[in-house]
């Protein structure tokens, strides 16, 4: 007996936490944040030369390719985004609220477990994300109209439909009031 309920006590434990993100909208922000700081990092490349072919004359042919538009910079910018979530873990700003926030140590929190656990979901939920807007992402990078400051609404509204636009509407006028008040 005391077995069934051992094991009926580990079944919830698992399904309750259940390696999924209750707050569709904080974790698409989330990795749209961390997307953006990667725009951030981006330094200036020369264009993409796919001139490797000889023609009969001996002079290269093929065509060059501005590394803004080009599938490498897509690459670069996506590649290794969700493993970089694994950085991120839950945190509690108010009393009932929760928040995704970049951890530089979790050796210094105090449930490690619970925040590795959390880590875990976040870097799931961002594979899944990509996996579902990865086509339309890159088309956005490649024409241009992806711009920084921009990532969370094309990311968590336009592509993945995470988040309504008056929630985020909502959450920006209140960090546009907690910045009038400082």
């Amino acid at each position: 007996m005391a077995k069934l309920i051992l094991f009926t006590a580990v079944i919830i434990a698992i399904l309750s936490h259940g390696g999924s993100v209750d707050d569709k909208c904080a974790a698409c922000n989330a990795v749209a944040d961390e997307l953006e700081s990667q725009f951030l990092k981006e330094k200036p490349r020369n264009h993409v030369d796919m001139r490797n072919r000889l023609n009969s004359k001996g002079q290269r042919e093929g065509k060059v390719i501005d590394y803004r538009i080009s599938d490498l910079r897509v690459v670069d910018l996506l590649d290794g985004l969700c493993d970089r979530m694994q950085d991120y873990t839950l945190q509690k700003v108010e009393s009932k609220s929760r928040q995704w926030v970049k951890v530089a140590n979790f050796d210094n929190l105090t449930n490690k477990q619970e925040a590795k656990a959390h880590a875990n979901d976040i870097s799931t939920y961002c594979g899944r994300l990509l996996e579902e807007t990865e086509d339309e992402l890159a088309e956005v990078i490649k024409n241009g109209s992806l711009k920084v400051g921009d990532v969370r609404k094309v990311m968590c509204q336009t592509l993945s439909n995470h988040c309504s636009k008056s929630s985020e509407t909502d959450s920006e006028d209140e960090e546009d009031d907690d910045a009038d008040e400082l």
